[in-house]
């Protein structure tokens, strides 16, 4: 395998957690949250990488990507981090 393919093979892999935290932090800052620019960003990068170890969980879990369990997992792990982020 080429680097490139290894690139392509973890951007897909984590491209359903990026697209989940970043819809959940555009809504998380219309609905209130503080949009102070470090701290946003910080609850950016904490969806992200919440999702991103859901999905590795789930890789290492069942042995392969693209289980509907892993992204329930995922849905419900971003979405507790992003109601947590609003209640700070």
């Amino acid at each position: 395998m080429t680097f490139f393919a290894l690139l392509g093979h973890i951007a897909g892999l984590l491209a359903p957690a990026i697209a989940v935290a970043v819809m959940l932090w555009v809504l998380t800052l219309r609905r209130g949250a503080r949009a102070s620019g470090r701290g946003a960003k910080a609850g950016l990068w904490m969806l992200m990488g919440a999702g991103a170890l859901v999905l590795l969980a789930g890789l290492l879990y069942f042995g392969r990507d693209g289980k509907m369990a892993t992204y329930t997992a995922l849905v419900l792990a971003q979405g507790s981090m992003a109601w947590w982020l609003r209640r700070r």
